[in-house]
This record gives C-alpha cells, structure tokens and sequence, in this order.
C-alpha cells in the first residue's frame, strides 16, 4: 500500500538504462534520434507516481558514475565498464537521450540531484537520511537494499523484474531472501562480492557462508575484529579464507557502503501542479515526438 505524503528518490540511470533496452530504438524523434529511453522514462515514472503517489520526488543522477574514492580503495570497481576514453560504456543511442531526459525532466518541475566526486546511490542515501518521512528508492539496484529501515519507513521498490513485478524491500525481505538482519546488506555485500561492480568480495565466501558469517559476528568490522583477537566461531576453512582477505576486509565497506552526508544543497522535491516552464515542455515534446509519454507523464505529476 503507498503511503501518501512519502519521499520517492529515483536511481535514474537505472531506470533510464532498464528503458533504453525495454523500448525498442524504432521509437525515434523526427530526425531519427531515438527516444526509447526517453520515452519509456516517462512513462516508467508516471506509473511509479501513479501507484505510489509521492509528494515528492527527485531524480538522483551520477555526478561521479567511478568515483576516485573507491577506485582508490579496489582498483577493480567497475573497471569492466570503463570506455577507451575513460568514461562509462553507454550505447550511444542511450547517451544521446541523456541530456533529453534531463532537460524534459528539468522543464517539468522535477528536481534532479547529483554531487561532483560521488555516485547517485551516495545521493539518495543523503537525502532519505535528512527526510523525517517515509521514504521510496527506486532502484534495479541491489546495493540500495543497505538503506532499508523499518522504524524510518524506508523501502527499496526493486525494478530488477520490471514495473509490473516489482518488489517492495524492507527489513523483513532482506532477512526473508538473504537470511541476514535487515540492515546488513552492505556488509554481506562486501563479503560476498559483486561481479557487476567489479567487487571482489572474499574469495572462497559465497552466500550462505557470507550470511552465516554476519549472523554470527552483525558485521565486516567484527569480523576483522575477532580474527584479530583469535576467536572462534567460523566456520570450517573459512578462519584462512577471512585472514588471507584481510587487507581487503579492511577498506570493503569505504566501497560497498554508500555515502549518507554527501555535501549536497538543499533538494526541493514538491510535485508542481503546473510545469514551470510550459512552453519549453510543449516545445521538447514536439521536438522529440514524446507524445503520449509525456502527456500521461504530466498528468501523473500534476494530480499527486
């Protein structure tokens, strides 16, 4: 059930990116620009809006999609995304809608938000921390499941299947899909790893040893804590695995955890009842031939 009055943050590029290869790229502009990421945003959001009706809400963009901070720590996050000049590998139909996504959300009213040096996941996890209310993250996102917290009203919806499927995370589905406390995600993360982030992880730990490693010890830091001091209650073998890990166990968590106090000016994310600038919507949606996406998409905004 939504819980109307709630904050909901976008992970938009997760959206964008879940659009672009769930609409096919015919959908195109006058000039043959595609606009299927466009497009499919819109109305990805406009369902989202409908069904969840927040009063709020923020697209949280990557500033930083690499940033130095965790490079620095493991030179191999997302190092398997890197382009020959440096920058993140996007189909280039993807990266020409970008900017048009950004400017249609801009003209409409919708608060974009990101911070130079840091990732979108560092944004969301700074705004839900300042609202004193309910939260929504909407995120394909495994790694935003850290941010799920009960007693704040925070909730992943978890896009991975699909805005017809989604899944609503919050402590209980983290325990129920991971067997771990519902809010230690990050730290299971680290441990286990994560090819899609270039996350080594602990080699040798999978799942059920990461999760009963966490039931047993509550985090990476205790871990560390009780190899040190020569405790027991690991596992079989695992007591060699942790300690020839060890230099990596202590820097993980700068990585795999997100940033919750990103240096980030105030967001006002209250859903206008008329776009600010009309005309510029009006004439972006000719432009681009959105349509009937950005009609149902203004609708949806306007009537929160």
């Amino acid at each position: 059930m939504a819980v109307v009055g709630s904050l909901m943050l976008l992970d938009t590029a997760s959206l964008y990116f879940r659009a672009f290869y769930g609409v096919p790229e015919t959908v195109q502009a006058p000039d043959g620009t595609p606009v299927n990421a466009v497009r499919g945003l819109l109305d990805a959001i406009a369902r989202l809006v409908r069904a969840r009706r927040p009063s709020s809400l923020v697209a949280c963009l990557d500033a930083d999609w690499r940033p130095a901070f965790r490079v620095e720590a493991v030179p191999s996050y997302k190092a398997h995304r890197l382009a020959a000049d440096g920058g993140e590998q996007v189909p280039p139909g993807l990266a020409a809608q970008v900017p048009v996504i950004e400017e249609v959300l801009r003209a409409s009213g919708v608060a974009l938000a990101g911070q130079p040096g840091f990732e979108a996941d560092d944004v969301i996890a700074t705004l839900a921390a300042r609202s004193a209310g309910p939260v929504d993250v909407v995120t394909g996102d495994r790694d935003l499941f850290q941010l799920v917290d009960d007693a704040k009203g925070i909730r992943v919806i978890y896009t991975v299947r699909g805005l017809a499927s989604i899944d609503v995370v919050d402590e209980a589905a983290v325990t129920a899909k991971y067997g771990i406390p519902g809010r230690a995600y990050a730290d299971f993360a680290a441990l286990r790893g994560d090819p899609s982030d270039g996350l080594p992880g602990v080699p040798g730990v999978g799942e059920k040893t990461a999760a009963a490693l966490i039931q047993t010890f509550g985090s990476v830091e205790k871990i560390a804590k009780a190899l040190d001091a020569g405790h027991g209650g690991f596992p079989r073998g695992t007591r060699d695995k942790l300690q020839a890990a060890r230099s990596y166990l202590d820097i993980a968590m700068s990585v795999v955890r997100v940033v919750p106090d990103v240096p980030l000016p105030q967001v006002d994310g209250r859903l206008p009842a008329v776009p600010p600038d009309a005309a510029l919507v009006s004439q972006l949606g000719e432009r681009w031939r959105l349509g009937s996406s950005l009609s149902r998409f203004a609708a949806a905004i306007s009537q929160v």
